[in-house]
């Protein structure tokens, strides 16, 4: 597959024309001096209507304030330092109550390594935010297991969330072997100060990487969870947490896992494989796509509409040098109803970025979802504006 680089390519070969025909993406530095940047998400912070950008960094939990227009300084602040002696993992932010303004959780003392010591491996924490949320947020501590990796946030009801929290590995497991990994799923108290009744879900995986909610009108009904055997799906039935005997992907090892729409109610799944792989995959009905195996450690992934067209592109990135010395995100647009089809593209080859988590959102209010990445060795946060032209 040829890659593109993405400056006022015009999309010839579709046939829509809702398509723009020059959209293009800018990057912009928010940040040039992160320590390796697990994980980013958005989310409105301060309830100005505006959507910040949150990052789980080594030791700091951190957020900046959108400033309301490219090129303005984004004014970085600190939720929480120093949580646990490991580093801090993942993160989750949503507005759970409606206020406007979103809750947040973090995954901590990351050390994949250790299945064994409780104390020395994996921590879960609700961050509780003070009036001024410009100051420390109060770190309440939860239960967890070992090797805590990924974290979302998940509705379930019109005013009901939870939080699931999925480990690397299982407790006692020895290189990807012997107890399968335990997700939590978090009950969320309306007093958050309050104990946090939760269920552990037995997935008889083993080293389960991250995981896919699989929402319908923005109600959790289960999710998708990639690992070292797949991605198998799990449901909230009558009798609680259980597989449900369905793997979306099977044998394959995959690392990261989303969702997206092929346009007339045709979904796809795409996946990196192995964990933390070379190959970009797509799933759709009976065929697998590989879209591009030239990347290394490949550790980002996002499906949307970037484009107005109906259907969903892919924005996946790496975070280690490639055969040809590359890292970076790419962005692949597709361009038939089987899924089969794509075309890659570079969003913005002048700033480098080692990606090692990225998100979708829109920061500028135009419309139009922007990307943001956070670069590993590259050590910066980039916002990918989107420029495309209506």
């Amino acid at each position: 597959m040829r890659k593109h680089i993405l400056y006022c390519i015009p999309f010839l070969f579709f046939s829509k024309q809702a398509i723009a025909q020059n959209a293009t993406f800018k990057g912009e530095v928010i940040d040039d001096k992160i320590s390796i940047g697990y994980g980013v998400t958005t989310g409105d912070v301060d309830g100005d209507g505006k959507l910040d950008i949150l990052l789980a960094d080594k030791k700091e939990i951190v957020w900046y304030k959108n400033p309301g227009g490219k090129d303005k300084p984004w004014k970085r602040y600190i939720l929480a330092k120093d949580l646990t002696e490991s580093d801090n993992v993942c993160i989750a932010a949503r507005d759970l109550d409606g206020d406007g303004k979103v809750e947040v959780a973090v995954g901590a003392q990351w050390n994949p390594s250790e299945t064994k010591n409780w104390d020395k491996s994996g921590a879960v924490f609700y961050l509780d935010a003070p009036a001024d949320r410009t100051q420390l947020w109060e770190p309440i501590r939860l239960h967890h297991e070992v090797t805590i990796h990924r974290m979302q946030f998940v509705k379930t009801t019109d005013d009901t969330f939870q939080l699931i929290v999925l480990p690397l590995h299982g407790a006692n497991n020895v290189a990807g072997e012997g107890v399968g990994v335990k997700a939590i799923v978090f009950d969320i108290p309306k007093q958050r100060k309050e104990k946090w009744n939760y269920q552990l879900v037995e997935t008889d995986m083993h080293m389960t990487h991250n995981f896919q909610p699989m929402e319908v009108s923005q109600r959790f009904l289960g999710m998708a969870v990639a690992g070292k055997e797949g991605v198998q799906v799990f449901l909230n039935g009558a009798n609680g947490w259980a597989p449900s005997g369905n793997w979306m992907v099977n044998g394959n090892g995959v690392g990261e896992i989303r969702t997206g729409n092929l346009g007339n109610n045709q979904l796809f799944t795409a996946t990196i494989e192995p964990m933390h792989g070379n190959s970009l995959v797509v799933y759709s009905k009976d065929s697998r796509t590989v879209l591009t195996d030239k990347i290394k450690e490949g550790h980002a992934l996002v499906c949307a509409d970037f484009f107005g067209q109906g259907r969903d592109q892919i924005v996946m990135g790496w975070r280690n040098p490639n055969v040809v010395g590359e890292t970076g995100v790419r962005i692949f647009v597709g361009s038939d109803k089987e899924g089969k089809n794509w075309q890659e593209y570079t969003l913005d080859e002048k700033i480098k970025m080692a990606c090692e988590d990225v998100t979708a959102a829109d920061l500028d209010g135009d419309g139009d979802l922007d990307v943001i990445a956070s670069g590993r060795a590259t050590k910066n946060v980039v916002v990918y504006w989107n420029q495309r032209k209506k």
